[in-house]
Formats: structure tokens, C-alpha cells, sequence
């Protein structure tokens, strides 16, 4: 199988860094809007999100929250898209697209059963993102069994979330989902909560984006083995 990694930043909130992740070249950089984070991003400093380029996706990350704030928030930093990460309904995701932006849910997997749940959000999400189930919303900064993914069946294509690493390209590189649409890497890459080591991030970029991922069916079954 040949395709190209999307790549997601999150947790993004000092002006400097931004620009300097943005020099990256990502596909989207996300923005917490949960206060209960140590990534919370408000206040954002508008000018700096204006500068970024617009091939890339500025993405709102938002727990549980009103309809009537992320679209507040959403308008008041000139958001691409949103990423839910709570229990939202099917109905929010609906009118959030139908509004034009990009949709992506977070559902937290810890068995292949959470799988299941994804269905009733098929049409109505532009991404489905794939978390690590936790106590609390993301940021665990851990790994689920990867594997599980072969368990997934869904029509909606999804970003790999969770614990994701410096050391994790190969791996990263084998999986062969037909999903599969890219990585969203986070406190795996931090100086501090929201400061990202962009040498770091850099180096995995050059090893997974624009890149063919070339599979063979050999290299897919090691991996599972895992």
C-alpha cells in the first residue's frame, strides 16, 4: 500500500513555538480549549494564528463544551476545524460540518469492542481520531495495543493517537490500515506541557511524511505479531 501520513500537532498555546511547528509543515495544528489541560490555549495570540499558512488546519480542541462556545471560540480564532474529545452527539458533529468545518471525534479505545460505537458517526465526521482510554480527556502520553485497529471496519478515516513517540516511524510505518490517515503526536514531544521540541518533531516528520509507506505483507504480519 502507498499513501502519505497526515500530520496533526497538538497542544500548541506559546506564540513562538507555533510559528516554529508551523514551520514543519504539518497538515493540522491543534488548540486545547479544555480548561482542566496544562496545554489550555486561551489567550491565543490572534495575529500569530492569522500568519500561519492556510494549507494548514487550524484545529479547536474542545471536551464536552456547548454548541454556542465552540462556535464562539471557533469564529474568534478563525478555526479550520473542530476535535471532540468528550461524549458529544451525533447531532453536534452534523451541524459543525454542515457549518463547514472539519470534524474530528476522539473516541478512546481500550478494546476492540470501542470500536463499535464509531458507527453511528459515520457521514457526519470528516476524521475519526483514536485515543487511549484514560480517566481523564487525552494527554495520557500512552499507548494502546495497535493491533487493535485491524479491528476497525468503519467507512471514516482516522488519525492514530496516544502516547505516539520519537522512536515509533518504523512502526508507524507498518501499519497498513485502509483507513489510516495519519498520527497526531503530542506530550510525547514536549519541552513542557504545550511547548513542543520541534527538533524532535522535525526528525519524525522526515522519517513518516511525504514519504510512500511501502507494505508488504511480510513486514504487516511481524508487526501484528508484536
Amino acid at each position: 500500500m502507498n499513501t502519505k501520513l497526515m500530520i496533526k500537532i497538538c497542544g500548541l498555546k506559546f506564540p513562538e513555538n507555533i510559528l516554529a511547528v508551523a514551520a514543519l509543515k504539518p497538515d493540522f495544528v491543534g488548540f486545547i480549549f479544555y480548561p482542566k489541560s496544562p496545554r489550555f490555549a486561551e489567550p491565543l495570540d490572534g495575529e500569530v494564528l492569522n500568519a500561519l499558512p492556510t494549507a494548514i488546519k487550524k484545529i479547536g480542541v474542545f471536551v464536552n463544551e456547548s454548541l454556542e462556545n465552540i462556535l464562539t471560540i471557533a469564529y474568534k480564532y478563525k478555526l479550520d476545524g473542530v476535535q471532540l474529545h468528550g461524549s458529544e452527539l451525533v447531532g453536534m458533529c452534523r451541524e459543525l460540518k454542515r457549518l463547514g468545518y472539519t470534524v474530528i471525534k476522539a473516541f478512546p479505545v481500550a478494546e476492540a469492542y470501542n470500536f463499535k460505537v464509531t458507527k453511528a458517526y459515520e457521514g457526519v465526521c470528516d476524521y475519526f481520531l483514536f485515543d487511549t482510554k484514560t480517566e481523564g480527556y487525552g494527554g495520557s502520553g500512552v499507548k494502546f495495543n495497535w493491533k487493535m485497529l485491524n479491528e476497525y471496519t468503519g467507512e471514516t478515516s482516522f488519525l492514530l493517537s496516544g502516547g505516539i513517540a520519537a522512536d515509533d516511524a518504523e512502526a508507524i510505518q507498518k501499519i497498513d490500515h485502509p483507513k489510516f490517515a495519519g498520527i497526531d503526536l503530542n506530550s510525547k514531544f514536549e519541552l513542557k506541557p504545550g511547548l513542543k521540541n520541534v527538533e524532535l518533531l522535525k526528525d519524525l516528520i522526515h522519517q513518516v511524511k511525504d514519504k510512500n509507506r511501502i507494505i508488504n505483507t511480510t513486514d504487516r504480519q511481524t508487526f501484528l505479531r508484536k
